[in-house]
């Protein structure tokens, strides 16, 4: 019998952990190893770089897309069920792509179905852990985090050495069995029990003819149920994070796709060129999960939007050295410094989300803002191939340009929140004095009934306090 969600961190809430880790590193970290084959695949179908950015731009959106259909689906049939689907939707869609013969079916293959899988196996391990771990959850989330890390040092490597001997084809067929391991890590997903009290029923209600929806009328009502439009519309900080976050993905995602078709375009030797990501991934491991565990302290609750907004700002200002050199020992030290504010970002991109919504809608807020995530990553590697083509492959632009939306997100979300602070502060002092100044007609009306030497008093009082 599964245990209750009291005693739900026992032995096996460590097993979940491990499971998640490795379903994070599996999923999340895959999306970093696409610009290996950036080269192979415009050889193969005479593609341009906007063409052929659209591939990891689809898989990349469809990760964060799918949110609102995981949680029906987790709601629907558990967590269990939904990452073993998510696995096999992720390996059929890479075993498919090393079919393709257009790029038309690679977007649908790799991109679509494999995106909306890796989805699937994602979020479903991130809810279960807040199921498993009451207590200890922001040391779990800490954990699990080294998996993400873990993924984006080994799919680099793991892809360069599958790619000399198999080519793209074989590589995609290895990943597709590589993906079915998110089945085996569902599996260990055992459902933690809930004490709820079965509802009682009075007598047979009498049925109510209502009118079933249409079908896109149901659709409507379950995104805007899964949803947060309205919190969108009337919570101003979550508004400007949203807004902010949506503007810095078009910039935050580029150098994991061009990073190592830059190193190459200058003499980088591959293997060397897919260490860079690797070096990116392992200072991650490191890097991470302490800032997740800094970020978590009370301590740091009223500064975590601000450090949130620096940790942008340093990471838009970093990719500016690629403009400047593209030596190996440059670029090295480009993702060491990149690293650092890369893995702040990751570490506190929930915190904040946390510290302006309530927790009772943290889910749908979440929804709403991976949903407008995905619109900026999809367009986003396309954007940059375009710039690309129409500049002779200059990939000085394609970091100018992540440079741009980085830099001008963090100072737009950095100033919107201390404008909002400064707004708030001034709010507490409007309701202080309005609050002084209705106590002492109150106090008036209170002394006043008792005899006349009281009455007396107190006009004395409020005379000098009017003066």
């Amino acid at each position: 019998m599964p245990q209750a969600l009291e005693h739900a961190e026992g032995c096996w809430a460590w097993v979940v952990l491990l499971s998640s880790m490795v379903t994070q590193g599996l999923t999340l970290g895959f999306p970093t190893c696409i610009g290996i084959f950036f080269t192979e695949l415009q050889r193969e179908f005479q593609a341009n770089n906007s063409e052929t950015s659209w591939f990891p731009s689809i898989l990349t959106a469809m990760l964060h897309a799918g949110g609102p259909l995981c949680s029906i689906l987790v709601g629907r049939f558990g967590c269990r069920v939904t990452v073993m689907l998510g696995g096999v939707l992720a390996s059929l869609g890479m075993v498919a792509s090393s079919f393709c013969r257009t790029l038309t079916q690679l977007y649908f293959a790799a991109g679509f179905f494999t995106g909306l899988g890796l989805c699937f196996s994602f979020q479903s391990t991130i809810t279960v852990l807040g199921f498993y771990f009451t207590h200890r959850r922001a040391l779990a989330n800490a954990l699990a985090s080294v998996g993400v890390s873990l993924g984006i040092t080994l799919w680099p490597l793991l892809s360069r050495y599958l790619l000399e001997d198999l080519g793209w084809r074989g590589t995609f067929l290895v990943f597709g069995g590589v993906f079915l391991h998110c089945c085996v890590c569902g599996a260990i997903l055992r459902p933690v029990a809930h004490n709820v009290t079965p509802e009682t029923k009075e007598g047979p209600s009498s049925p109510t003819k209502t009118p079933a929806p249409g079908c896109l009328a149901a659709c409507g009502q379950a995104i805007l149920r899964h949803l947060a439009f309205d919190i969108l519309w009337h919570n101003a900080g979550y508004r400007v994070f949203t807004l902010g976050v949506t503007w810095m993905i078009v910039g935050f995602p580029l150098p994991h796709v061009f990073l190592v078709p830059y190193a190459m375009r200058h003499g980088v030797d591959e293997q060397r060129a897919a260490l860079l990501i690797s070096i990116i991934g392992f200072s991650n491991i490191f890097l991470r999960p302490m800032a997740g565990l800094v970020a978590g302290r009370r301590d740091f609750s009223s500064y975590r939007k601000y450090l949130f907004s620096l940790a942008v700002l340093l990471n838009g200002l970093t990719n500016l050295v690629c403009t400047v050199s593209a030596s190996f020992r440059v670029l090295v030290g480009y993702c060491l410094v990149y690293s650092v504010s890369m893995s702040i970002v990751g570490a506190l991109f929930f915190q904040v989300l946390m510290d302006v919504v309530p927790m009772d809608r943290f889910s749908r807020a979440l929804g709403l803002c991976t949903i407008l995530e995905s619109f900026s990553i999809l367009i986003s590697p396309p954007l940059a191939g375009f710039l690309l083509d129409n500049t002779g492959n200059n990939f000085s632009y394609v970091f100018y340009m992540s440079s741009f939306f980085l830099i001008s997100a963090a100072l737009f979300m950095g100033g919107s929140f201390c404008a909002l602070r400064k707004k708030e502060r001034q709010g507490r002092q409007a309701e202080g004095e309005t609050a002084i100044t209705e106590a002492a007609p109150q106090q008036a009306l209170t002394v006043e009934g008792t005899n006349s030497s009281d009455k007396q008093l107190c006009t004395e009082i409020m005379y000098v306090t009017s003066v």
